[in-house]
């Protein structure tokens, strides 16, 4: 009977968690590491590099045991200067200037919104080229007036502008000076998100706020697109308007440009719902309009993607395309409107575009992919001829890397890293990519001492079977292989990016507090994210709520399945924004993996959130893959514990979009937490939401009972 109750009682102990997590002291050490593993406590990691206008020298800072030192090199003779403030190294000193004395209002000042919108209707005076004339919009249309004239000899150019469709005050004049190029537009309703700041600092009474904020489904802006052509003495000769057939259901019409000809305005079609994408031009003879580059997708156009550049006196054109699954770059015909060649060419992303050096034909760019071997999320910085030839890795070794150029690219100024690899940062040829010198090799042997742990990058087969899903492993400081850890997963998982860290960081915000509590703590980019391929990031399309779930399952079955001591059958996940919403619905629609969710400033219901974000993604016009995405649809599939936060003063997603959720969960009698922070925006959470977010997952992951909130601050 001795050995039965012994063994029973083991099986309790392997079963339980260790006593050691959660505890108090865990909770100590979780609020206390930053100081310990903070980027100070870095030596030798370069920050801040800054060439020297047009010159090979450059200065950048480094922290050391003594403190700050700033650092100038010469690249011409390697020489080297260190002072301790960049202004005392370069002999520079600024003049004491009268310090205005900054007064406070008592009033409040309404500041611009980033959701408001331009209507167009300013009143501003656009000048000719020559300095002959002035136009502007008067009375809904164009007004032209001769220079040095009277007013009153203004000239009325169009008549028939109205209250609802007007002439947009964006004119534009060509290079020279017989044109003006404006649009029609029609006057759109604005929608306007409500909420109420409960606790003002500078009155007893609480203020309700109004904010323009347009939603998927409402109407937008058209525009007309005008060409006013006037003889030299600025009577109208012609008005040319384009035909609108071939520019239907705008998402946007924009980026206006007269071509230095004066031949043709080019503008680029987003066309709603954001599978069509074209460059145009109108001809300033007729008024036709004409195709130059022409996107198109039967799930989206990722518009963001779409990078242009003018070359060899706007004859030709380099424009950035996802058309064969990954992004690359291409060199288009501007006059024939045809593609001369792909430049760039593989299973392999183009980042982003440097500089474009038209005298030698090269172009200077990032992209992640190209080494096999590799990560394949870690930047390098590329030279490839526009012939598509010759191309050249600038930055071989391996890692994340950020470059910074001289100004005749001649240089650049390397640092490459990676989550479990400090920095190095190195001088290279620009010309051929050969190391110069190593400039800094960074230190961490203080962050080892006061106990860092390395983030592990770790990688396994998504819903594929074949394609690899990257993410990272984060161990708390007292890590012991011999305890069972719960697993926590910090999700963001919108389309348009990828979110792991590639680069090395001492202190993650995300995941390294929480894992000192007693957790392993995950971040993985599974499919519908960026970087892959478009193909893989079309899992997303309609279907934000699928967010990788499939892959992510899959990738921590398999660590836990490598690493004992993770248990993939105790899994918590928690995010904020979009990581909000996907955190819900990971609980909502994959309560039998993860155990408990916190969620932030969810944009719980894509109808409920802005329009650009969500209409990129869930298509246009709304339909049902918006509802069967909305966590408040499907808000009575709740079985585990949920921590909702939200902000009272979130201007980026809706609060409303959390408190339908929370309406929903009451009417199909859920029970979970909320919390809502008073004064607060678009957030985690803050230092009392990360509190909660702590000990919801201690509690509920743990299965202890967590230390009281003032002995946790007690000093």
């Amino acid at each position: 009977m001795r050995q039965l109750i012994l063994s029973a009682l083991a099986l309790i102990a392997v079963a339980l968690p260790s006593a050691a997590q959660g505890t108090l002291a865990d909770y100590k050490r979780a609020y206390g590491l930053y100081e310990k593993l903070k980027p100070d406590n870095v030596y030798h990691w370069a920050h801040d590099i800054r060439w020297q206008d047009s010159t090979h020298t450059f200065t950048y800072s480094i922290q050391t045991p003594e403190g700050q030192r700033w650092v100038l090199y010469n690249a011409d003779n390697d020489s080297t200067a260190t002072a301790s403030t960049r202004d005392a190294l370069l002999g520079t000193r600024h003049a004491a200037r009268p310090m205005r004395q900054r007064e406070e209002s008592p009033f409040r000042k309404h500041q611009r919104h980033w959701m408001e919108t331009d209507d167009e209707q300013s009143q501003e005076v656009i000048t000719s080229p020559d300095g002959k004339w002035d136009a502007w919009i008067e009375g809904y249309n164009v007004v032209l007036h001769r220079k040095g004239r009277p007013y009153s000899e203004k000239k009325v150019l169009t008549m028939d502008g109205t209250i609802g469709k007007y002439y947009s005050s964006s004119l534009m004049w060509s290079p020279d000076s017989r044109k003006i190029f404006t649009c029609k537009r029609n006057k759109v309703e604005r929608r306007y998100v409500y909420y109420v700041e409960s606790s003002p600092s500078d009155q007893e009474q609480p203020i309700l706020h109004k904010q323009e904020y347009a939603k998927p489904g409402d109407e937008l802006p058209q525009h007309e697109p005008v060409i006013i052509v006037i003889d030299t003495a600025g009577n109208p000769v012609r008005t040319l308007t384009a035909d609108m057939s071939r520019l239907q259901n705008q998402y946007w019409l924009s980026y206006f440009q007269w071509t230095p000809d004066s031949k043709e305005v080019t503008m680029e079609y987003n066309q709603r719902g954001h599978k069509l994408y074209a460059l145009l031009a109108m001809n300033a003879q007729d008024g036709g309009l004409r195709s130059i580059v022409t996107e198109s997708a039967k799930t989206f156009v990722n518009y963001s993607r779409i990078w242009r550049q003018q070359i060899n006196d706007g004859r030709q054109l380099l424009w950035t395309s996802e058309r064969d699954n990954w992004n690359h770059l291409y060199l288009y015909d501007m006059q024939k409107g045809m593609l001369v060649r792909q430049i760039t060419k593989g299973n392999w992303f183009v980042r982003g575009i440097n500089y474009v050096d038209e005298k030698n034909q090269n172009i200077y760019f990032t992209a992640s992919g190209v080494n096999k071997d590799e990560d394949p999320y870690l930047i390098h910085y590329y030279k490839i001829g526009m012939d598509g030839k010759n191309m050249v890795c600038l930055t071989p070794s391996e890692g994340n890397h950020s470059a910074v150029f001289s100004a005749d690219y001649r240089y650049l100024v390397d640092t490459y890293s990676k989550v479990d690899r400090a920095p190095v940062t190195e001088l290279r040829s620009a010309v051929d990519g050969s190391l110069i010198k190593t400039l800094e090799t960074a230190d961490i042997s203080r962050l080892k001492a006061n106990g860092w742990q390395a983030p592990e990058v770790f990688k396994a087969k998504g819903r594929d079977g074949k394609t690899d899903m990257w993410g990272i492993i984060q161990r708390p400081t007292n890590f012991d292989p011999n305890k069972k850890y719960p697993v926590i997963e910090y999700i963001y998982a919108g389309p348009g990016d990828a979110y792991t860290p590639k680069s090395f960081i001492s202190y993650n915000w995300n995941l390294t507090p929480l894992a000192e509590l007693g957790f392993i703590c995950v971040q993985l980019d599974a499919m519908g994210t960026s970087y892959r391929g478009k193909a893989f990031e079309d899992v997303c399309y309609k279907n934000l709520k699928d967010a990788g779930f499939p892959d992510r399952e899959l990738w921590i079955k398999a660590a836990a399945k490598q690493y004992s001591y993770m248990d993939a059958t105790n899994v918590g996940i928690f995010g904020a924004s979009a990581g909000g919403q996907e955190s819900t619905t990971a609980v909502l629609l994959h309560g039998d993996f993860y155990k408990a969710a916190y969620s932030s400033c969810g944009c719980h219901d894509n109808r409920m959130d802005k329009i650009w974000w969500n209409e990129q993604w869930m298509g246009w016009p709304v339909d049902s893959s918006y509802v069967e995405c909305s966590n408040v649809y499907n808000a009575p599939k709740l079985e585990r514990p949920l921590m909702l936060v939200v902000g009272e003063l979130d201007d980026n997603v809706d609060p409303s979009s959390t408190y339908q959720v929370v309406n929903a969960l009451i009417k199909a009698n859920k029970d979970f937490d909320l919390v809502v922070l008073p004064g607060v925006h678009h957030t985690m959470g803050e230092h009392f939401g990360e509190h909660k977010r702590f000990d919801f997952f201690v509690k509920n992951l743990l299965h202890v009972t967590p230390p009281a909130w003032k002995d946790v601050n007690a000093q």
